[in-house]
């Protein structure tokens, strides 16, 4: 077999797959960079998302909180010694005497 010049046992010339080897690390370097660009990014946002989220479980906490308070003040005002003694005191009533209450039927 007769070799010329510049050409390798397969067929091929050097320059080409130089040529080729030349283009494609510069491609591959950027693909590993905007692979490596996206991850970071995806962690960042991660990160945002879990702050927020301990954010808004911190409020749904202390709403909680607030929410039995006032379910603890609203059970105390229904009472009706409360509501008596409000009416007492703030609106001065008083129970009427026995004479001056009447039944009336249906």
């Amino acid at each position: 077999m007769t070799k010329s010049p510049g050409t390798i046992v397969d067929g091929s010339r050097p320059g080409r797959v130089a040529r080729r080897v030349g283009i494609l690390v510069p491609v591959l370097w950027i693909a590993v960079l905007a692979s490596a660009a996206g991850a970071i990014g995806c962690k960042h946002r991660a990160r945002e998302l879990f702050v927020r989220l301990e954010t808004l479980e911190g409020q749904r906490d202390n709403l909680d909180i607030e929410w039995g308070q006032l379910q603890l003040e609203q059970s105390a005002w229904s009472t009706h010694a409360f509501v008596e003694n409000v009416a007492r005191t703030k609106l001065r009533m008083t129970t009427p005497p026995p004479q001056a209450i009447r039944l009336v039927s249906p």
